[in-house]
C-alpha cells in the first residue's frame, strides 16, 4: 500500500517540478508569447504548451507504474486522477488566462496521457 502511494505521489511531484521548471524557461526564452499576467492568446502556443502537458505526464505515468511494478496502469489512472483534481483546481485559479477550448484539451488529455506512460512502461517490462 505504501509503495502505490509512494508511486503516485512521486509521478506527481516529477510531473509538478518539470511543469513549473519547463513553463519558467519558455516564460524566460519566449517572453512575446505571453501578454499580461501570462495570457496566452495564441494558437500555437496553446497547442505547444498542451503537448508539453502531454509529454510530462507520459513521462509521469511511466515513473509510475515504474515504482508500482504491479497493477501498473491501476497506478498510472490514480496518478491521472490526481492530475485531473489538481489541474481544475489550477484551471479555476487561472480561467482568464486563456480560452475554454484550451483548459478543456488539457484538463481531458491528463488521464489518458499518464495511463499512456504507465502502460508504456507495461509493454517494455514485457506483460
Amino acid at each position: 500500500m505504501m509503495r502505490s502511494i509512494f508511486a503516485v505521489i512521486v509521478g506527481s511531484v516529477v510531473w509538478t517540478m518539470l511543469w513549473l521548471g519547463s513553463n519558467a524557461l519558455v516564460m524566460r526564452l519566449f517572453p512575446d508569447w505571453y501578454g499580461e499576467g501570462g495570457k496566452v492568446e495564441s494558437v500555437p502556443v496553446l497547442l505547444f504548451t498542451i503537448l508539453r502537458s502531454v509529454i510530462l505526464s507520459l513521462l509521469a505515468g511511466y515513473i509510475t507504474a515504474f515504482i508500482a511494478r504491479r497493477s501498473e496502469i491501476k497506478h498510472s489512472f490514480a496518478l491521472g486522477v490526481l492530475q485531473l483534481v489538481l489541474g481544475i483546481m489550477a484551471t479555476i485559479q487561472s480561467y482568464d488566462v486563456a480560452p475554454l477550448w484550451y483548459h478543456a484539451l488539457f484538463l481531458t488529455l491528463l488521464i489518458p496521457s499518464n495511463v499512456f506512460g504507465g502502460w508504456l512502461r507495461v509493454t517494455q517490462k514485457g506483460g
